[in-house]
């Protein structure tokens, strides 16, 4: 019997490349699906109330200018 030692040579082992945006992207999407439509709710519930706030100014400074051609008279 001979005693040869074989060895073994390990090539690295080429991968492509994974698409990770792509796999990442998605499961982004889907723990924050939930995130993004309570931010959305959030964003609407932000705007009607900047509408409110501006009826509520225009309605007031019409009161204060009436109020104040009341208290100016006739002219």
């Amino acid at each position: 019997m001979s005693s040869r030692s074989v060895h073994v040579v390990r090539l690295p082992v080429v991968r492509p490349p994974v698409p990770m945006s792509g796999a990442l992207r998605a499961v982004e999407s889907f723990l924050l699906s939930g995130g993004q439509q309570t931010a959305r709710r959030n964003a609407w519930a932000a705007v009607v109330a900047d509408r409110q706030r501006a009826r509520d100014r225009r309605e007031a400074e019409h009161e204060m200018a009436a109020l104040m051609d009341g208290v100016r008279g006739p002219r």
